[in-house]
């Protein structure tokens, strides 16, 4: 009990107080030890630990960890965009990410001055604080004592450290794929067949890229993230991309990955899953005239579920419609630009086979926003925290510790959410 903060901060304060009578005049005194004692009792800033900086002599081993994490970036969060901040927030809380674009192209004329223009209206996404997590890490005396002395303990420490920032990021991963699936416009390919599988052809990438071009995405800061079994056939069946005199680059064959690709950024995931299809049969539409333009889909006669993320074709057309809300008082709802094809009443709506997506889509159209914990107004019993931010991928991480009876407790910490904020701007190739 006499080593803890509060006992200190208790000490302090009474050892102030009774210096200040003791050398003042009673009356003074008086006025001196309430100011003291308003200013003392006041509430710490939030988040805040009283006491000493106990993290800092790990400092060096924190960031061994985190340079290690960073430079194992998945395939998502680099492909995103990231709104990373040391503020707090709350689990359910909603914050407010700012998308920035440039104005519209226009001719270059000639003149004394520039064109009046370049004004833009800045836009947000409104991301909710969907995960608030922690990755605990816990030592007591014996552990430490058995490890020895001669640095093991904090080498073994680094890697845990490593090992609980890694699961916080593979947990933003997945999330993002999730939702990247369920808010993805329209889809290509067999589901159930890896993309990429016969040797020289390319045709999968460039169908992909024509639904973001029919859609009207700009063809600039294109992402592809794809999945394990789709990489393996781009670096073993698509020669052209390793044999460095046609591909004019030994990326591919020295590292397995390669720039730019039909102008997508090339990068792939483990943290994409297969999804599984809702169980809904023989549904109709249920809408006089579908027209083109059209998202939200009427749907009956049929029975069982239709699913976030199932991929839907309509009888008579071939466009391959992905779900972004589940069936529910008989319709569902479909990524924008909605219906690219007219369609007819009573048309049947089949539901597409399990798959595993890949992606396409732009960065601005995904979004990753991550904050620090809550903590109460004043902190809570940590005797110590501070905020990590890798200048690479500005991911900040919040490093936690607790003392507790003959043991300390470390948590590493991550609140995060994502959003997809365009469909038009992102596409599945099916796998």
């Amino acid at each position: 009990m006499a080593n803890t903060p509060r006992f200190k901060f208790r000490t302090l304060v009474l050892a102030s107080l009774a210096t200040v009578a003791a050398v003042l005049p009673i009356a003074t005194a008086a006025q001196a030890c309430a100011r003291l004692a308003d200013w003392i009792m006041q509430p710490a800033p939030k988040g805040a630990v009283l006491g000493a900086n106990t993290l800092t002599g790990l400092i060096p081993t924190l960031y061994e960890a985190m340079n290690v994490v960073s430079r194992e970036m998945v395939g998502f969060i680099p492909a995103v965009t990231r709104d990373s901040r040391a503020d707090r927030a709350a689990l359910n809380q909603t914050v407010r990410v700012p998308i920035g674009e440039s104005g519209a192209l226009e001719n270059i004329t000639p003149g004394a001055t520039p064109a009046d223009s370049g004004d833009t209206t800045v836009t947000y996404a409104d991301v909710v604080i969907t995960n608030s997590k922690a990755a605990p890490v816990r030592w007591n005396g014996e552990e430490e004592l058995a490890v020895g002395s001669t640095g093991t303990y904090n080498r073994v420490l680094a890697d845990q450290f490593a090992d609980g920032m890694r699961k916080l990021v593979n947990a933003m991963e997945a999330d993002l794929a999730i939702t990247a699936k369920r808010t993805a416009s329209r889809a290509y390919g067999t589901a159930g067949t890896t993309p990429f599988g016969t040797a020289g052809d390319m045709s999968d990438l460039a169908q992909l890229a024509k639904i973001l071009d029919d859609n009207g995405c700009p063809v600039t800061d294109r992402q592809i993230v794809l999945n394990s079994s789709a990489i393996a056939n781009l670096r073993g069946k698509q020669s052209v991309l390793f044999k460095v005199n046609e591909a004019g680059s030994s990326d591919m064959l020295r590292t397995g990955m390669t720039d730019l690709l039909q102008n997508f950024a090339v990068r792939y995931s483990g943290g994409i899953g297969l999804h599984t299809k809702g169980t809904g049969a023989s549904y109709l539409l249920n809408l006089g005239s579908p027209a083109i333009g059209t998202t939200t889909i009427p749907a009956d006669t049929g029975s069982g579920t239709i699913l976030a993320g199932d991929v839907a074709t309509f009888a008579g057309t071939t466009d391959k419609y992905v779900v972004n809300t589940a069936l529910s008082g008989g319709s569902f709802t479909i990524g924008a630009p909605g219906l690219v094809a007219a369609e007819t009443d009573n048309d049947a709506i089949t539901v597409g086979n399990n798959y595993t997506p890949n992606f396409g889509f732009r960065r601005s159209s995904l979004v990753l926003a991550c904050r620090a914990p809550a903590v109460p107004t004043g902190g809570d019993s940590a005797d110590d925290a501070m905020m990590l931010t890798d200048p690479v991928t500005g991911l900040s991480f919040e490093v936690r510790m607790y003392r507790q009876y003959r043991q300390v407790k470390f948590e590493i910490c991550m609140a995060w959410g994502t959003a997809g904020i365009k469909s038009a701007h992102n596409a599945i190739l099916l796998g």
